[in-house]
């Protein structure tokens, strides 16, 4: 007597599940169904909401390829007539882009690798470990959180003057070394998540702390570690305020001073097509970062990871 084993393939339990889900979705949290409307709405709240959003970004690019006369027409066109990508050139020889854009770069990268390293760090410290104290401690690291940019400033400029590293990157880059508490919140409630009984069973087959933390919860932890990654990115690109206090000399400048300095000193001679060109270019590598992370971003923002 023979038996014919039958086995689904990937792609018909994928549909399965994937229509599992939605009926779970249409579904309200004490079983019945939703109305079939429900769904059209939100989706055309969210498009609408997503059109008003997108807005200024396409405002920018379209208004960065069209002519000075274009420009001035009157209803204003939305699609250019003629393509001027030569506003992009104009705008990049405008300025010294490749050398701002080179220390934003070196800046970004340097503080989400240390960002990363340092926060997950610490966080293992609040979320894996136990040791007296460890929720004062952390509640006190959450606390610096109301602490307002302006009370910090003057002393920290004033640490940085005494070192001689003011008019470098350092003052940009070493406080990524020692964590941030938003950062370490985040990563915390991530880890928090991982079985205590997994953590345990390491300890008893006699593995080290770094070695459980760099091989066991590192790996587990990447969706949170990108949401880090990604943030500090963005804060550290777009950073303002810090580049105009630290960095003085044009040759350690960043693009976000650069553009400033576009607007203010090129004022005469640069059009707004032009401005808005540099522009495009600034937030450009944020939108590609976004767009390739963005499933990563999305699945830590949401703290899960584990059933």
């Amino acid at each position: 007597m023979s038996t014919t084993l039958r086995t689904e393939s990937p792609r018909n339990r994928r549909s399965a599940a994937r229509s599992v889900d939605a009926d779970q979705l249409n579904r309200r949290a004490d079983g019945t169904r939703r109305p079939w409307y429900s769904s059209v709405i939100a989706r055309v709240v969210m498009v609408v909401l997503s059109v008003i959003f997108l807005l200024p970004l396409y405002w920018m690019v379209i208004s960065s390829l069209k002519s000075d006369e274009e420009l001035a027409k009157f209803p204003p066109t939305f699609i250019p007539q003629s393509w001027q990508f030569g506003n992009f050139v104009d705008a990049v020889s405008a300025m010294p882009f490749l050398q701002f854009f080179m220390n934003s770069a070196i800046i970004t990268v340097s503080v989400v690798i240390f960002s990363v390293i340092s926060n997950f760090v610490v966080a293992y410290g609040f979320a894996c470990l136990k040791w007296p104290g460890r929720d004062l401690v952390f509640y006190l690291v959450i606390a610096t959180l109301f602490l307002p940019f302006p009370v910090t400033l003057i002393p920290m400029f004033d640490m940085w003057a005494r070192l001689g590293l003011v008019n470098t990157m350092f003052p940009l880059i070493i406080p990524a070394m020692f964590g941030s508490a938003f950062y370490v919140f985040l990563l915390r409630q991530f880890l928090l998540q991982i079985p205590r009984d997994m953590l345990d069973a390491a300890r008893i087959d006699g593995a080290r702390e770094w070695t459980i933390l760099w091989r066991l919860v590192f790996p587990t932890a990447k969706p949170a570690l990108t949401t880090v990654a990604i943030f500090a990115a963005v804060a550290s690109w777009n950073d303002f305020m810090g580049p105009l206090i630290y960095l003085q000399d044009e040759s350690v400048q960043t693009l976000s001073i650069g553009l400033q300095s576009f607007r203010s000193v090129h004022a005469q001679d640069v059009s707004f097509n032009q401005l808005m060109a540099a522009s495009f270019l600034v937030i450009l590598p944020l939108l590609i970062l976004f767009f390739v992370f963005q499933r990563h971003f999305i699945r830590g923002i949401t703290i899960g990871g584990f059933k």
